[in-house]
């Protein structure tokens, strides 16, 4: 037995890849989750001035009250929500957090310094963003991880009052952002985010609905 044993452990040793796996198929959810989201929003939502009330939509507002760089804010922005979820979340949390944070941080910035726009009209871009946002916030969250966005808040509240919903407590935070960039971006602009956010919501809540009835890896 001791001898089996001790090659199960030198197999392991060997093969790390194989013996990560599961390490590794999470990490694959979360750069794949952030890098829809970066897409969205480098490509589509800030060129086309779209909020969604997610923390670029809140960099795009704070940026236009004090003429600092998007990418700047954001990056702020995250350390900042880095922290809460050190705090608040934990340890597994924190470690897939912060290779979220860093994946997002590179994408977004890579890709908004190409200042490339999807050259499609808006009634097509927002519901093509809100796919994006919603599937990267769900492989993200499937991961045990946060995108760093205000899911992080979100997933706080979760965790204190277990009854509410992830994915509609994000919807509200993200009304409160919008109603804050009423006066910058106008009521167009707002209608768009409100449908933005509302699809958003539905897309990220069906699919953690159909995630949680899948059986787990391991």
């Amino acid at each position: 037995m001791r001898i089996r044993k001790c090659l199960k452990n030198r197999r392991s040793l060997c093969f790390p890849w194989k013996w990560r796996g599961g390490e590794l198929t999470r990490y694959r959810k979360i750069a794949l989750g952030n890098l829809l989201i970066t897409c969205a929003y480098a490509f589509i939502t800030v060129p086309h001035g779209i909020i969604n009330g997610g923390t670029t939509s809140f960099a795009m507002i704070l940026s236009q009250c004090t003429g600092w760089a998007i990418p700047v804010i954001v990056n702020s922005v995250t350390v900042l929500l880095l922290l809460l979820c050190r705090i608040f979340l934990g340890k597994v949390y924190l470690i897939g957090a912060l290779f979220s944070g860093v994946c997002y941080m590179a994408m977004f910035s890579a890709l908004e310094s190409l200042h490339w726009s999807l050259p499609l009209p808006l009634p097509l871009c927002v519901p093509l963003a809100a796919l994006l946002v919603g599937a990267g916030y769900a492989l993200c969250i499937s991961a045990q991880s946060t995108a760093l966005g205000f899911d992080t808040i979100a997933l706080i509240l979760h965790k204190r009052y277990k009854r509410l919903n992830v994915s509609w407590l994000m919807f509200g935070i993200n009304m409160i952002i919008l109603l804050l960039g009423f006066a910058i971006y106008g009521g167009l602009s707002i209608a768009f985010g409100i449908v933005f956010t509302f699809l958003q919501t539905r897309i990220l809540n069906t699919i953690m609905a159909k995630t949680a009835k899948e059986p787990q890896d391991g």
